[in-house]
């Protein structure tokens, strides 16, 4: 009978002769096909969002220049309803994983644009909340997740940095209503804010760069 000693030093050296065999048999994730990916935007949401995902009409966001993985959340949320949009739900439905990946990968391929604040008068109350938040009412900074110039966090925040103001505006009163419901955090932040101050810190986001 083998001792419990010898047993586990026979299992670990079984482990360390099995690895090799387990990292031969696993696969590297397939890489975006961004010609496909342009394809996607060209048949399906270009109309909207025009054929590079630049600036289009202000209530659509710009989609030049965002995360890859932000978008693929995004558009996978829109096609099970956890983002709740008609149009975009018909949209992404047909859309297969390898679909989302090779347009998201498209548009996270191109340059991001820059955009200006169009409201002069609020551009101070912006910068105010984007940079250092309301402490009395425990609004947090919004550079804090997105980043002082606006670039956000690949995956978990979204690039704000020249996004239309108009659609901006729109996404946080959506999460301030009860509307979007796919982001806790920011259902809570948003929900502290006001029309004006919503309407200024999207204002500032479009400036930045």
């Amino acid at each position: 009978m083998k001792s419990p000693v010898k047993s586990l030093f026979a299992l670990l050296a079984a482990a360390v002769l099995a690895s090799p065999v387990l990292a031969a048999d696993a696969k590297p994730a397939a890489k975006a096909d961004l010609a496909k990916g342009q394809a996607v935007s060209a048949q399906v949401c270009a109309a909207c969002h025009t054929a590079d995902g630049s600036r289009g009409i202000p209530a659509n966001p710009i989609l030049q220049g965002q995360h890859a993985d932000y978008l693929v959340k995004q558009l996978t949320e829109f096609k099970s309803g956890k983002r709740d949009n008609a149009i975009m739900k018909g949209m992404a439905a047909p859309l297969s994983d390898e679909d989302i990946k090779n347009v998201a990968a498209f548009y996270a391929g191109k340059a991001a644009p820059q955009g200006a604040a169009k409201t002069k008068d609020l551009v101070v109350l912006g910068e105010k909340i984007y940079r250092g938040g309301i402490a009395d009412r425990a609004i947090p900074a919004c550079a804090g997740c997105h980043s002082p110039s606006g670039a956000g966090i690949p995956a978990q925040y979204p690039r704000l940095a020249g996004q239309h103001a108009d659609y901006t505006e729109l996404q946080l009163k959506g999460f301030r209503d009860g509307v979007r419901k796919n982001n806790a955090v920011m259902t809570g932040v948003a929900a502290k804010l006001n029309d004006r101050e919503i309407k200024a810190v999207a204002d500032y986001m479009a400036g930045l760069h």
